[in-house]
C-alpha cells in the first residue's frame, strides 16, 4: 500500500492542546472580575456623601477643608486602586487563557491577597456595601482559582512554551 509523504518533508508535530472549558470558564470569570471593579469603582464614586458622613463620625472635629482633603485622597485611592485591580485582573485573563503557568501561580497570589484584603475589610470596615462588593470580587477569584486549578486544566497549563 502506498501513502504519499508530506509536501515539506516535515512530519507533523504534536498539535497545540486548546483551552480546555475550565480556563475558557476561569478566563470569564476574572473578565467578570474587571467589570465588578468598575462598577465598585462607579458606585463608590456617586455615594461619595455616604464617605463624607463616615468620615465624619470617625473624625468629628475637621475642618471643612480637612475633610475635603481626606474625601479627595479617600477617592484617589480608589481610583488608582481600582484602576490597578482591573489591570490585574484583565492581565491574568489574558495570560491565563494563553496557558502561561506563572500566570496561574501569580494568579492563586492574587486571591491570597485578596483573602487578606477581605478579611481586613471585615475586621476594619463597617459599611456594608464595602462588605459586599469585597465578597463578590472574593466569590469571583475563588471561581477563577478554583477552575485554573482543577483536573482539566493540568495538561493545558503543562504544554511545552513553543504551543503557546
Amino acid at each position: 500500500m502506498y501513502e504519499p509523504s508530506p509536501a515539506s518533508g516535515q512530519v507533523p508535530g504534536p498539535q497545540r492542546i486548546p483551552p480546555p472549558r475550565t480556563v475558557q470558564n476561569a478566563v470569564k470569570f476574572m473578565y467578570a472580575g474587571a467589570a465588578v471593579e468598575v462598577v465598585a469603582l462607579v458606585v463608590a464614586l456617586i455615594t461619595r456623601n455616604s464617605m463624607k458622613s463616615a468620615l465624619l463620625r470617625i473624625h468629628p472635629g475637621y475642618t471643612a477643608a480637612q475633610l475635603h482633603t481626606a474625601v479627595n485622597t479617600q477617592t484617589v485611592s480608589l481610583v488608582i486602586g481600582a484602576a490597578v485591580a482591573t489591570g490585574l485582573w484583565l492581565w491574568m485573563a489574558w495570560a491565563n487563557g494563553r496557558g502561561y503557568n506563572w500566570a496561574r501561580i501569580l494568579s492563586a497570589v492574587f486571591f491570597g491577597i485578596s483573602t487578606l484584603d477581605l478579611l481586613f475589610t471585615f475586621a476594619a470596615v463597617r459599611a456594608p456595601g464595602s462588605l459586599i462588593i469585597g465578597f463578590v470580587i472574593w466569590l469571583v477569584g475563588l471561581g477563577a482559582i478554583v477552575l485554573l486549578f482543577s483536573r482539566e486544566s493540568n495538561a493545558f497549563f503543562r504544554q511545552p512554551p513553543a504551543f503557546r
